[in-house]
């Protein structure tokens, strides 16, 4: 399937309308996706289990664009991804190089960066035999990025592969490079979120972070825009201050529309527009707590944590 930039332009207004985004930005985007150039990227996976990716593919699947991979390589120019991508080995390699040394891409950054070692415990690509880490190469392309994007909780805050013992010594980005990054965290990340984010770089709009360096857009505003925290507790239909006829606390696994605070939900500290976004499909549209999960804040720089999901959680 060939995706005309018309094309992505449709999506990424229909996820902007979801979001209460300005028209400006969109035409920002129309204007430079009319350029002859396009915007090149570069998507690197470290210690993670590739799950963002996945749900970036999944979720454009079953709507126009069709796939995540046409969007990206006939509206982006994506250079490196090393699930996506058909050549291998030097010959990957090779472009990718091609691109650090022209500089001025956009870095996707997907996963933590194991410290230990010297980094050996994750190595993303080998070239004329001699293997590079994930730490050597976000550390080298970092420093001619014009915007890093780090994708999922494990690059933006170390997720799951930096949690307990962390024999590998897994740090996020930010930790590692220092240098400023939009944090797209979510595990695994919302692609609907990805899309935005692309979107407003290549518009050259400008990205409001929060303390954390996410979008305050995605993760502290709520659906009218207003600048509070967009707590998943503060509009939980299972929460009896936002519902006065949701019936009592879950006191068990199985109770059908009770609140799961008892239950290990994390909504009460976790800052995000999840409510309703998941899925994708007119009418489908889901989330955790819709499915009768409790809240796992995987959005959080504190996720997983030390405390186990199914216990009373205390704010």
């Amino acid at each position: 399937m060939k995706l005309t930039r018309r094309s992505f332009l449709r999506y990424s207004g229909l996820v902007f309308a979801g979001m209460n985004v300005s028209s400006s930005v969109l035409a920002a985007l129309e204007r430079q996706l009319a350029k002859a150039t396009k915007p090149p990227v570069l998507w690197l996976n470290g210690s993670s289990c590739t799950g963002c990716s996945v749900s970036f593919l999944n979720r454009i699947a079953d709507s126009a664009p069709e796939t995540a991979a046409d969007v990206l390589v006939s509206t982006i120019d994506l250079i490196y991804h090393p699930t996506l991508m058909a050549a291998a080995g030097d010959a990957a390699a090779s472009v990718l190089l091609r691109a650090y040394h022209e500089g001025g891409y956009i870095l996707v950054l997907e996963g933590g960066v194991p410290t230990a070692f010297n980094g050996n415990a994750c190595v993303v690509y080998s070239i004329n035999g001699e293997e590079v880490t994930y730490m050597q190469a976000v550390t080298e392309l970092a420093a001619k990025a014009a915007v890093i994007v780090c994708v999922g909780t494990c690059a933006s805050f170390g997720g799951i592969p930096a949690a307990g013992p962390n024999p590998t010594e897994v740090v996020s980005i930010h930790e590692l490079t220092g240098r400023p990054v939009v944090n797209l965290s979510g595990c695994p990340v919302n692609p609907d979120w990805v899309v935005w984010g692309l979107a407003n770089l290549i518009a050259g709009a400008p990205v409001e972070l929060d303390g954390d360096f996410r979008p305050m857009a995605l993760y502290n505003r709520d659906l009218a825009g207003a600048s509070v925290p967009a707590l998943i507790h503060d509009k939980c239909p299972r929460n009896s201050s936002v519902n006065p006829s949701a019936p009592p606390e879950a006191t068990d696994f199985g109770q059908d529309g009770r609140c799961l605070i008892n239950l290990g939900c994390r909504g009460p500290a976790t800052k995000a527009r999840c409510e309703g976004c998941w899925n994708g499909k007119a009418g489908q549209a889901n989330w955790c707590i819709g499915v009768n999960a409790p809240c796992h804040g995987c959005v959080e720089p504190t996720f997983p944590g030390p405390e186990s999901f199914y216990q009373t959680y205390t704010v």
